[in-house]
C-alpha cells in the first residue's frame, strides 16, 4: 500500500491517553479510535489523534480533520471556532464542515428546527439563569422540576436539576447563557433514544438509560447503553429533525430524542458537531465513517 492519507482526529488533553487530567468517560475516546482505525486505513487514510489546542504546526501534513473528542471547547468557544477556521484557511477539510459547526454550537439552533416543523421541548431562554428565573419558569411551564443547561456546553456538565421543594440557594447563579426547560419523565422511565446517521443515511440506533437515582444518562454519571431497534415511525421522525438542518445532510450526525408525556418523540439535541457514535451499538460504523470520510476528501 502507498503512502496513507493523514487524517487528524480532533481531540483534547483530557481524552487523549496518558493524560494526568484524563476523564473517566475517555474510553469512549478509545473505542472510536479503535474502530476506526482500521476502517480507514482500509481505505488508505491513516487515523492521528492530535490535541486540538497543540501548535498549529502539528497539523502540516493533514490533509483533513474529523472532531472527535475535543470536549473541553466549551469554555473555549471562541478559541476552538478560531482554531477550526485556521485549519481550513491551511487547506485541512473540517469534518464536520465550518458552516455546521457554527450553527450547532449554541443550543438556540434548536428554536430553529422547531420552526421548522421538529417537535422540541418547550424552553426558556436567558442571558443567565438565577433563583428567581428558576421559579419563573417551574410557573411558566406549570410543573414541579425543570433543568437548567449552559446554551454552549455538553456531556450534562454544568447542567442542573431543580424542583419547586428543591430551589438553588439565595444567590445562586448559572453564570452562563442558559435554556430551561420542564423535566421529561421519560428520559429516566424509558431512556434517551439515539439514532446515528453517517452521510445523511441511518446507521444504528441505541438507548441510554441513567443510572438508578440519576437522571443523567452519560456514562460519566453511571449511564449505560443498549442496542435499539426504532420503528419506522421513530426513524422517520429522527430523519425529519435531520432533513430540519439549514444544510445538506453532514458527514456525521447523532439526534437525540425523548418521549413528551403525549407520546411523541421530540428532539433533546442534534449533535453534530463531537458526538460520542456509540461504536459498539454500530458494528459497521468504522467501514460507513471511514466511507464517508474518503468521499468527501
Amino acid at each position: 500500500m502507498g503512502k496513507l492519507t493523514r487524517i487528524a482526529y480532533l481531540a483534547c488533553a483530557d481524552t487523549l491517553p496518558g493524560s494526568p487530567t484524563r476523564r473517566d468517560d475517555a474510553f469512549e475516546h478509545d473505542r472510536m479510535v479503535e474502530m476506526l482505525t482500521p476502517a480507514f486505513a482500509g481505505r488508505g487514510m491513516a487515523l492521528e489523534p492530535i490535541d486540538w489546542r497543540a501548535p498549529f504546526a502539528t497539523f502540516n501534513g493533514f490533509a483533513a480533520a474529523l472532531i472527535g473528542t475535543p470536549w473541553d471547547y466549551f469554555d473555549r468557544a471562541a478559541e476552538f471556532l478560531e482554531r477550526l477556521d485556521a485549519l481550513v484557511a491551511a487547506g485541512v477539510r473540517l469534518l464536520n464542515t465550518p458552516e455546521v459547526v457554527r450553527w450547532n454550537i449554541e443550543k438556540t439552533y434548536l428554536r430553529e428546527l422547531a420552526a421548522r416543523g421538529a417537535p422540541a421541548i418547550p424552553t426558556l431562554w436567558l442571558e443567565d439563569a438565577d433563583r428567581d428565573a428558576v421559579v419563573a419558569a417551574l410557573d411558566h411551564f406549570n410543573t414541579d422540576v425543570v433543568v437548567v443547561k449552559r446554551q454552549i456546553g455538553g456531556g450534562a456538565l454544568g447542567q442542573h436539576r431543580f424542583g419547586r421543594d428543591d430551589l438553588p440557594v439565595d444567590g445562586w447563579r448559572m453564570g452562563h447563557a442558559a435554556m430551561i426547560q420542564p423535566f421529561v419523565p421519560a428520559i429516566v422511565e424509558e431512556g434517551e433514544i439515539s439514532l446515528i446517521f453517517i452521510d445523511g443515511s441511518f446507521s444504528h440506533a441505541l438507548r441510554k438509560r441513567a443510572a438508578a437515582g440519576d437522571y443523567r444518562i452519560q456514562s460519566l454519571f453511571g449511564g449505560r447503553e443498549e442496542d435499539f431497534a426504532p420503528s419506522s415511525a421513530e426513524l422517520a421522525q429522527a430523519g425529519g429533525v435531520l432533513a430540519a438542518c439549514p444544510f445538506p445532510a453532514p458527514t456525521y450526525a447523532r439526534i437525540d430524542m425523548v418521549r413528551l408525556p403525549s407520546g411523541e418523540l421530540a428532539v433533546m439535541e442534534a449533535e453534530l458537531i463531537e458526538p460520542y457514535l456509540y461504536p459498539d451499538q454500530g458494528r459497521e460504523l468504522g467501514d460507513r465513517l471511514a466511507a464517508a470520510i474518503a468521499k468527501a476528501i
